[in-house]
């Protein structure tokens, strides 16, 4: 009987970058990323427009690379080992680079500096953005932006795999902050709105949370923080948190929704409560929460290097920040 095989004796760290730098390829990245979506070698020659033959050999060059297996393969498909997971998220975050240096190269050769990907929550007045990308404009770096919308958690994910640049968020102690660091940029106050007829009535008379618990609620998605901190609000009030009737991540959408409905409500942060009144007709609920929403903060990543065009960016977010009604001066940025 055959004794098991030693395991690999890893290469040392400099070695093993030469022999990346050396004998990587742009096929090797494709073929990673091409196998964790397809899980089968004969698919994958399909989506490379290639043979399989040659995928094998491409995947016997990346193996012998790494000194190790990076896929097991089963009748469910091929599966990344430890290292292949490894292997596989790097390569997305090499590509992704790559196609940001494209959209460089197209923003240079319109006359822009460069192009920024920007991750934004929903919950954030139109106008703070477009008066900090404007006074870019005014430091002679004209450049041009894409705005990507989600929640903070999945924008977060989306920044550390460099598909973004830097992202507008909402700080929580439920983010993963690995690899990132924070700059708080505002405090956002809470703000009740309503359909004009039923906030008319709920003006009159101090907040009851048990008859507030029974109206029609729209919200954003479960597992936000601003979410997580209207359900622990309803909690410590000693009410059940009222199931909502509609969940959006739009503001424009629960604005409309409230100013439809006789019966409906929503938290939303006073600029946007703002926005809505002027975009939608909700109405506003004068009633002073003694609560602060999780500030709107500015994540970037700790390591790679950073565009001065990005920092332009931060900096024109910064000032138009600390412009805006009520905001003290903010912190600097934290670990």
């Amino acid at each position: 009987m055959q004794p098991p095989a030693a395991p690999a004796t890893p290469l040392p760290q400099l070695e093993l970058a030469r022999r990346l730098a050396q004998r990587l390829k742009m096929k090797h990245l494709l073929l990673l990323v091409a196998i964790a979506e397809q899980r089968s070698l004969t698919r994958v020659a399909e989506q490379l427009a290639t043979s399989q033959p040659a995928v094998t050999q491409a995947l016997a060059e990346l193996e012998a690379l790494f000194g190790a297996p990076l896929f097991t393969r089963s009748s469910r498909g091929m599966a990344p080992t430890d290292l292949g997971a490894l292997v596989q998220a790097r390569a997305r975050t090499l590509l992704a680079d790559l196609d940001h240096w494209a959209l460089d190269m197209a923003a240079v050769a319109q006359e822009r500096a460069a192009h920024l990907q920007v991750g934004v929550i929903p919950f954030l007045p139109g106008r703070m953005l477009a008066q900090a990308i404007d006074r870019t404009r005014l430091q002679g770096r004209r450049i041009t932006v894409t705005l990507h919308e989600s929640t903070s958690d999945q924008l977060l994910e989306r920044l550390r795999a460099h598909e973004l640049d830097c992202v507008v968020g909402r700080t929580s102690a439920i983010l993963n902050m690995d690899g990132l660091q924070h700059t708080v940029l505002y405090a956002q106050a809470p703000q009740l709105v309503a359909h004009r007829k039923l906030a008319a009535r709920l003006a009159r008379r101090p907040l009851d949370w048990a008859g507030l618990a029974e109206l029609d609620w729209v919200l954003g998605p479960r597992n936000t923080p601003m979410r997580e901190q209207i359900t622990d609000f309803f909690l410590r009030a000693g009410v059940e948190p009222p199931p909502p009737y509609v969940e959006s991540l739009s503001a424009k959408v629960i604005g409309e929704l409230v100013a439809a409905n006789e019966r409906a409500v929503s938290i939303v942060p006073a600029d946007i409560a703002q926005e809505l009144v002027r975009i939608a007709g909700v109405a506003i609920v004068p009633h002073q929460f003694s609560w602060q929403l999780p500030p709107i903060t500015l994540f970037q990543r700790k390591a790679g290097a950073r565009y001065a065009e990005q920092q332009l960016l931060v900096q024109a977010l910064q000032q138009v920040c600390a412009d805006l009604p009520g905001q003290a001066d903010r912190t600097g940025p934290n670990p």
